[in-house]
């Protein structure tokens, strides 16, 4: 069942506002009488509780504002059915839990106050917009289910018999399944059909205005989730958004269309239809395009990483991608490279690192373009690199290209050892858990490309005279050095080996005798068990 977390806030305005105060307020009011009269009567005479619950203020009906006229018709229709599907939604799941505690009284009123809601969403729906006949017998259907569940749950009232509770708690959850599920299909058909219009807009439209107000209610309704996206990206959306970013007198809304793309390209619906209609070429134009903006470019780096994301199990789009591999990687290497801020740099940084996964010649590119220095030179940026999340898909692009012979001398030449040890040090600034993940990624990765690029007897000379060996001891026995990682104990204990393998000297006793002569795995055992160093 869907469950909506966001919702739109609307902004009518000046001439909209005076409109509506214009309308006669009797008129107005005999309007709504029209289609609310019903469903009040229902809240009024068969839920009004005789306490106050504790949850009386989510459960007041919502009345639907007025609606604008123009391109405010769509944003008004999916705000009121936004907000009428997650009051609805509330209310079931209120349903489902009090129907478990076997608390028949609220089940009862809750179901009253859901069928009042669903009623209402109906009528309010239908005033504004011509339902379409497959979603009428969904709403025919949901309406019937209600007034059952209703009916049903006002029988439980009367009686205190515990075997026929029993049985009609069983048919109470197999109706409010139902409903549950028919309330679903109807609100994704009624979003579909939102959608349509908001896409029609998007492809009749001169006005960059009007275009640009369907782009933003697209974008809003992608952030309620991949159900969602989905439905965008089957009704069309990544084709219509795509047409504007081929049409120059559309420029200004390029980086606005391609946020949105980016979005919808978090389901494999979305990256199907890129693929369909060659959104990858489109991408390399606008990144190979000096005459675009930033943002623009910013944005369509943006859709890269997110189709590129190793979290896809479709990699079909991927073989029209390495027919711009070369184009897109020069482009983004160069965006890194004269990134105006920090989160230009991780959209850039953060396909490239994508990138590098897939394809080892990306990294053969990426060295050839002088990759190494551009990122080692913008870590000492703090306008570009300002964040672990920045810094871990510099250090993931480093790791990737260490797999190559000839980046050890390239990282020496940088003093990318020096760099490596800073980010074996990076701690959280606050205490947000996705900051904590990505510090524990910095250090796992740096680790693990140290790990790799000690195979060089130079980088290993280098990262033992610049004290690698006692940090590396220092994360091993320290759970809260390494934020309490076992990842990060893993990459750690192998670089340690690794640069204990080539200069043995650089290792004391006690710390050979626990960390590397061992097995990897009974090393790991007894560092992962200490609390806390004291030798």
């Amino acid at each position: 069942m869907l469950h909506f977390h966001q919702l739109f806030c609307v902004h009518f305005p000046h001439s909209t506002r005076m409109q509506s105060l214009q309308v006669d307020s009797v008129q107005r009011w005999m309007e709504d009488l029209r289609h609310m009269t019903e469903v009040e009567c229902m809240c009024v005479l068969q839920a009004k509780p005789i306490g106050v619950e504790e949850d009386s203020q989510q459960g007041e009906l919502i009345v639907a504002s007025g609606v604008g006229a123009g391109d405010h018709v769509a944003r008004n229709n999916l705000q009121t059915l936004l907000r009428r599907a997650l009051v609805v939604s509330t209310e079931l799941g209120k349903m489902f839990q009090r129907l478990e505690k076997g608390r028949w009284q609220r089940v009862h009123s809750t179901a009253v106050r859901a069928n009042c809601h669903v009623r209402s969403l109906v009528h309010e729906y239908s005033a504004a917009r011509s339902t379409p006949p497959e979603m009428q017998k969904y709403e025919k259907s949901l309406l019937e289910k209600c007034m059952e569940l209703t009916n049903i749950t006002e029988r439980c009232l009367h009686t205190e018999d515990e075997f026929f509770l029993k049985s009609m708690r069983e048919a109470i959850h197999e109706i409010l399944t139902d409903v549950s599920d028919s309330f679903s299909n109807m609100i994704d058909m009624a979003l579909a059909n939102e959608i349509r219009v908001l896409i029609k807009q998007i492809e009749s439209s001169d006005s960059i205005h009007t275009i640009g107000s369907a782009i933003s209610n697209l974008l809003s309704l992608t952030q309620d989730g991949p159900q969602l996206c989905s439905i965008i990206a089957k009704e069309g959306a990544v084709v219509a958004l795509f047409k504007i970013c081929r049409q120059d007198r559309f420029r200004d809304l390029y980086a606005h269309a391609l946020r949105t793309v980016a979005s919808i390209c978090c389901v494999e619906e979305g990256i199907n239809q890129l693929d369909k209609v060659d959104g990858i070429l489109c991408l390399a134009d606008i990144l190979t395009d000096e005459s675009s903006v930033e943002a623009a470019r910013a944005e369509a780096a943006a859709v890269v990483a997110q189709i590129t994301s190793p979290h896809h199990t479709s990699t079909q789009h991927l073989a029209s991608f390495l027919e711009s591999m070369h184009d897109i990687v020069t482009a983004l290497i160069k965006l890194c490279e004269s990134a105006s801020c920090g989160e230009v740099f991780l959209l850039a940084s953060a396909a490239l690192a994508n990138i590098t996964f897939f394809d080892s010649m990306a990294c053969e590119i990426l060295l050839q373009l002088n990759a190494i220095q551009i990122l080692l030179q913008a870590c000492k940026d703090r306008q570009r690199v300002d964040t672990p999340y920045s810094k871990d898909q510099v250090v993931t692009i480093l790791a990737n290209l260490s797999v190559l012979e000839q980046c050890a001398s390239e990282v020496l030449q940088e003093q990318g050892i020096e760099r490596l040890l800073l980010l074996l040090g990076e701690k959280p600034s606050s205490s947000s858990p996705s900051e904590g993940a990505a510090c524990e990624r910095v250090q796992q990765k740096a680790a693990v490309t140290l790990a790799r690029l000690s195979r060089d007897p130079d980088v290993a000379q280098t990262a033992i005279q610049l004290k690698a060996v006692p940090r590396l001891i220092e994360l091993c026995r320290s759970p809260t050095e390494r934020n309490n990682s076992d990842s990060v104990l893993v990459a750690c204990l192998a670089a340690l080996r690794r640069l204990a393998a080539g200069c043995p000297d650089s290792i004391e006793a006690a710390d050979h005798q626990q960390l590397i002569k061992p097995r990897l795995v009974d090393s790991f055992l007894l560092c992962s068990n200490m609390e806390e160093s004291f030798v």
